[in-house]
């Protein structure tokens, strides 16, 4: 519930237009609702201003169906993570209009269009099996309000693929960048840019990649000062941070 949601709901009441047990009823899940296996965290949008996602992994389908029908019963954008088509399915018997984002892995319903973003983010992938973790971060920022340009295999094996596209990162407010392998690509765009830049290390890369950790710990290395790291693999994360520094 946000707090527009509030402050109409006491206009109402002031108003004679609802009751005050109509009222309470609409706010008896705040903050939370527990189902047993969840505490769902209605007040999440009024207290940061994003709501809250769910995390797939690890629910059964009918947990899952559970959390977002109920979750669909107040306004607001809903987003699920880390989803199976087995997940997707229940809660498709619940919430006929939520949407499945396979390259993402992802569960959305748009329900506000409202852009509260300031400007563009930009979602770069290093190459094409990337694309499963900057899907995830593009997914994030729309559902939280953005414009998104994203930019695709355009690694550090072949420089002049990211330059033809230079004008996507001019355009950007912030970008996310991900990238496994040695994860240079960061570096690369922070020193073409002059916006922040989120580096998403993903867990693509031959042995010594160690899924994921040569390229974190390159990252986090980076001489580009304007470049930040966020987890192996969490394209989340990095659309989550992207949405908060557009909205400043």
């Amino acid at each position: 519930m946000k707090p527009e949601s509030i402050r109409d709901l006491f206009l109402k009441v002031r108003t004679g237009k609802l009751s005050p047990d109509e009222a309470v009823a609409r706010l008896r899940h705040l903050p939370f609702e527990d189902l047993g296996f969840a505490k769902i965290d209605h007040h999440r949008a009024l207290r940061v201003g994003m709501p809250e996602v769910i995390f797939g992994e690890g629910k059964k389908p009918a947990q899952m169906a559970q959390i977002f029908s109920r979750l669909a019963q107040h306004e607001g954008n809903i987003l699920a993570t880390r989803v199976t088509k087995e997940q997707f399915a229940a809660v498709r018997k619940k919430v006929r209009k939520a949407e499945y984002r396979e390259l993402a892995r992802a569960i959305v319903l748009i329900r506000d269009g409202h852009k509260y973003g300031k400007g563009t983010i930009a979602v770069v992938s290093a190459g094409t099996s990337d694309i499963p973790v900057a899907e995830e971060a593009v997914v994030t920022a729309e559902v939280m309000g953005n414009d998104v340009e994203h930019l695709y295999d355009v690694g550090v094996a072949g420089l002049h693929r990211l330059l033809a596209n230079r004008g996507t990162l001019t355009r950007a407010r912030v970008i996310v960048v991900c990238a496994g392998m040695e994860g240079a690509l960061p570096s690369v765009v922070g020193g073409l840019v002059g916006v922040p830049v989120i580096a998403v290390p993903t867990s693509v890369g031959y042995g010594a990649a160690f899924k994921g950790v040569a390229a974190l710990l390159g990252m986090m290395n980076s001489c580009a000062s304007n470049v930040s790291v966020v987890n192996i693999d969490n394209g989340f994360g990095a659309g989550y941070i992207a949405s908060l520094i557009n909205r400043l």
